[in-house]
């Protein structure tokens, strides 16, 4: 028996997109990082604009989270950890 490789690999690509398509990577506020310190690290690790990483900043401050960016669980999950190793505190939830 023949199998059409190409055919199985876009299933199965198919089916993991479908699986994991909606996370959101939390910033979450604490009383420790400056808002230096937290801008820095959201244009290093999630690649913002300083004025995308400031506007965040405030965010978390006055709210308490804040969404910072979008994407599968795969992709945030090395993003929020090097985050964490910062010493932020930040979270994936599923959208």
């Amino acid at each position: 028996m023949i199998w059409n490789t190409k055919t199985e690999e876009l299933e199965e690509v198919a089916v993991l997109e479908n699986v994991d398509s909606g996370a959101a990577l939390v910033l979450h506020n604490d009383e420790v990082n400056s808002f230096d310190h937290v801008i820095d690290c959201l244009m290093k690790y999630c690649k913002h604009t300083a004025e995308q990483a400031e506007q965040c900043s405030l965010i978390v401050h006055y709210r308490g989270k804040c969404n910072v960016k979008n994407g599968s669980t795969i992709l945030l999950k090395p993003i929020c950890e090097a985050l964490c190793r910062k010493g932020l505190s930040a979270t994936i939830e599923e959208l």
